[in-house]
């Protein structure tokens, strides 16, 4: 067992000097509430996120809703990268400069490349898209999972793909960091807005515990010492929605099997 609460934020883990810096500030932040925390960083998320020692993660808005119905909602972060409106973010439909003038619906028959099938931005919002289009269920020839929006980007970028959904933030933080990964590729569609990814705190978390990581993450993104640090991580904000926000989220999945559509 850990003896300690742990942090982690691995969803826009890009620029990893960036990221330590936001979970270093946090600590700091926490330790001045009275709140010990460690710093851990994992490859295998979803039992980091069932942890009953987890203080702070950052998940998507798919597995909240999908897989993990005990875990608290903390709030979620606003971004100012290109496509994020308030609380709220969208994925760009990205394919090979070849194909910069196409629209997603000149792509059937053709093949996809996802992140994983529990993500909202790379998946579930594609998935909602192409619904309407797809003939028997389906749309594309084939669907790889690439295992991270980094690796559906280089499928793309080696023709082993010809689509893929991109979360914006990881699009910005990739060009202002190692544009070469984007190299080739276009965005040539948008999915719509959708609720932006939730941090969470185990079950387990006190009433008392929860309002010092608001308290604290309220201060990481409003004090005037921690600005560089939000401009480099592309963060505005820091909001508490209520939990039905994400109800979206398993919306665009259940609109999608209406049109018979639950596999891309």
């Amino acid at each position: 067992m850990h003896s300690m609460p742990i942090i982690s934020l691995p969803m826009y883990d890009i620029h990893h000097p960036t990221t330590l810096g936001l979970t270093s500030a946090l600590t700091t932040l926490l330790a001045q509430r009275g709140v010990q925390a460690e710093v851990e960083w994992h490859s295998d998320l979803l039992p980091h996120w069932r942890d009953e020692n987890l203080l702070l993660s950052q998940t998507c808005g798919y597995p909240l809703v999908a897989l993990l119905p005990d875990v608290q909602l903390v709030g979620a972060f606003q971004s100012s990268a290109q496509g994020c409106e308030g609380l709220r973010y969208r994925s760009w439909l990205v394919a090979r400069q070849e194909d910069e003038n196409l629209s997603l619906s000149d792509f059937r028959g053709r093949r996809a490349v996802g992140n994983s099938v529990d993500s909202h931005s790379g998946y579930n919002a594609l998935r909602y898209l192409v619904a309407p289009l797809a003939q028997d269920g389906t749309f594309f020839s084939e669907t790889q999972l690439s295992g991270s929006h980094r690796q559906s980007l280089a499928a793309l970028r080696d023709n082993r793909a010809d689509v893929a959904a991109i979360d914006c933030i990881t699009w910005a933080l990739l060009r202002a960091h190692y544009p070469a990964e984007l190299s080739g590729l276009e965005i040539i569609g948008e999915t719509p807005l959708c609720a932006a990814l939730p941090l969470i705190t185990s079950a387990k978390t006190d009433a008392t515990t929860l309002e010092q990581l608001r308290s604290a993450l309220n201060e990481l993104t409003s004090a005037k010492q921690y600005q560089p640090l939000m401009v480099q991580s592309l963060i505005s904000g820091f909001a508490v929605p209520e939990r039905a926000f994400y109800d979206e989220v398993q919306a665009w999945e259940d609109q999608a099997a209406e049109y018979g559509v639950t596999v891309l």
